[in-house]
């Protein structure tokens, strides 16, 4: 494809997306296609000559747009918010236009010189203190991982380059919270500390909170059996219920035996755009490092996911890679973001985030992301002012745990549960809105996540009229 036939189909394909984001509320939000659907639409081989981009387009109708749950539709209350701002989409596009190759600062100064300053200016916009400094990670899981491997590094006395995990006289603990995100035990399981050392902090209700003394007493028992506190996850906004740990007093009995301090924030990261909202990581400038992802709430387009260290040359020492055909005049004057996570090349993330804050301003995030917290109250508060259901936890964000009761079935937990699940399924069905089911306490419960950016009021008052109808009526 030439520059010219990429500019007549670049536009052919803008007005595509621009016709499908106009006509989303009209779909489905969850898809209708079953297992084995989407690939029998496809042919068993490749084409051997050139196709149109008309029908490029016309097989995405055909296609991929039915075998999508969308996320991006107005009915949309599953998950976390995952927001796509066309604004953004305008810098992925442009990231890809460039195919900029992010291997070391020398073949592309631009992709980390960008990098560093919007990393910053999103250090500012959520109140963190000039000692952190960051990188773009594909995932809070990727970012987590890198938190445990400096972790584990720290508290062997960075023995990666010798003896490596195998050399520690002693077994590695890692602690979290029971409502901690599932990619934490996988992170632990690569950084190879193993399931037999991740420590499960139980929490109490209602607020489902990890607390100091319940990590102090988990942390004290390992040291009396021989083991080694390494590291602290904390959780702020966890994912079924939101809850959110006290930084302060977490990082405080994680520091009193030594353990890196680790804070989840991959949802809640958003709120802290909004000053009021900075209670939630009190305490935050005692941690070792954060993630959050722009890519949930805040509405950057996927894959947008930010990491903070306090001590970047702790963070080199440890995943740093020096290759003879990499080594430049520059190096030690320059960041090298490939010594700041696992992968070697890296996409031009940041332009996605830029073109965001600069196409959209600050303000109008905000805005949104007021909007979307004042209707999760106002869910919340309809919610529980509606006979047989329940508002089981806190709503600090945008996130509504509920459960519908029936008089009949309070006393009859199985078949409870089975309720649950069965309207859940039956309100995705329907299709005007997508809900998420999760266990709460070992019961199923329904979190309804406010957040996709086009979810106005109206849109959450259909939701709930539909969920009622096939709550109450099943």
């Amino acid at each position: 494809m030439t520059p010219e036939e990429f500019r007549i189909a670049g536009h052919q394909l803008v007005d595509w997306i621009a016709n499908f984001r106009s006509t989303l509320e009209e779909r489905p939000v969850m898809t209708t296609m079953g297992p084995g659907s989407i690939r029998a639409l496809l042919p068993p081989s490749p084409p051997s000559e050139p196709v149109s981009m008309q029908t490029m387009l016309d097989e995405l109708d055909r296609v991929v747009v039915p075998g999508m749950t969308h996320v991006q539709h107005p009915g949309f209350l599953g998950f976390f918010p995952s927001n796509a701002t066309l604004s953004s989409v305008l810098g992925d596009l442009a990231s890809s236009g460039l195919g900029g190759l992010g291997i070391s600062w020398q073949s592309c100064p631009s992709l980390t010189e960008v990098e560093e300053v919007v990393c910053d200016w999103m250090r500012q916009l959520v109140g963190l203190s000039d000692a952190w400094k960051g990188t773009i990670h594909d995932t809070a899981s990727t970012a987590t991982l890198v938190a445990l491997l400096c972790a584990r590094e720290r508290a062997t006395g960075f023995t990666a380059r010798t003896g490596g995990l195998q050399s520690s006289p002693t077994a590695l603990v890692i602690y979290a919270s029971d409502q901690a995100h599932s990619s934490i035990p996988k992170a632990a399981l690569l950084a190879g500390y193993g399931a037999h050392n991740l420590r499960i902090v139980s929490t109490r209700g209602p607020a489902y909170a990890m607390t100091a003394d319940a990590l102090d007493d988990a942390m004290r028992a390992d040291i009396d059996a021989g083991r080694t506190p390494a590291a602290v996850v904390i959780a702020v906004g966890a994912t079924a219920t939101t809850a959110i740990d006290p930084v302060a007093e977490l990082t405080a009995a994680a520091r009193s035996h030594g353990a890196w301090v680790h804070v989840d924030a991959a949802l809640a990261g958003s709120a802290m755009l909004l000053p009021e909202c900075r209670w939630m990581w009190e305490g935050v400038e005692g941690a070792d490092s954060l993630t959050w992802n722009p890519h949930k709430w805040m509405g950057t387009v996927l894959d947008t996911s930010l990491f903070y260290v306090r001590d970047t040359e702790e963070l080199v020492s440890v995943l740093a890679t020096d290759p003879s055909y990499l080594k430049s005049s520059v190096d030690g004057q320059v960041t090298q973001y490939r010594d700041w996570g696992v992968s070697l090349g890296r996409r031009f993330r940041s332009l996605k985030l830029w073109f965001q804050l600069g196409l959209d301003g600050v303000e109008s995030i905000q805005t949104r992301l007021r909007r979307d917290m004042a209707n999760a109250q106002w869910l919340a508060a309809t919610v529980a002012d509606t006979p047989n259901w329940q508002v089981l936890t806190p709503v600090p964000l945008q996130t509504v745990c509920v459960r519908h009761v029936p008089t009949s079935l309070a006393h009859d937990a199985d078949a409870l549960d089975a309720h649950t699940l069965a309207w859940a399924e039956a309100v995705n069905r329907a299709g005007l809105t997508y809900i998420t089911a999760s266990k709460l306490d070992g019961r199923w419960m329904v979190r309804l996540s406010v957040g996709a950016e086009g979810t106005e009021r109206h849109h959450l008052e259909r939701a709930w009229a539909s969920i009622r109808q096939y709550a109450e009526h099943a």
